[in-house]
């Protein structure tokens, strides 16, 4: 069975070639655009990893972190930040509410795809 990934980031060329990226990986991929449906697709779709941007509507990417963190049927999920926020305290902000991974934008797609295989196998 194909892993699933969501991806959370409300810039549409982004998520363009994110979508592209992952579904050319054999990836099942769903986006959304503001941390509210972000939250809604964790439970509903149920995705092995998701790609998500802090700047966010409605909730930022660190709620969403948080949250999916600390619900007992979504904390096994894998979390990559991929965000523009690429200072210091925001990274270890990142990790300290949960992230798997934080790649800045803009990124790479051989280290986003790398850390994508580490987190899911």
């Amino acid at each position: 069975m194909s892993k699933r990934i969501l991806i959370a980031d409300d810039e549409p060329n982004i998520v363009l070639s994110l979508e592209f990226l992952m579904q050319n990986s054999g990836y099942v991929v769903k986006s959304v655009a503001d941390g509210m449906e972000a939250l809604r697709q964790v439970d509903e779709f149920k995705p092995d990893l998701v790609l998500l941007d802090i700047m966010l509507p409605r909730k930022n990417g660190f709620e969403v972190c948080q949250t999916i963190r600390g619900n007992p049927a979504s904390k096994e999920v894998k979390v990559i930040m991929l965000t523009a926020k690429g200072r210091e305290p925001e990274v270890a902000k990142g990790y300290a509410l949960g992230a798997d991974a934080y790649i800045t934008k803009p990124f790479g797609t051989g280290e986003l795809m790398a850390s994508v295989r580490r987190l899911l196998g």
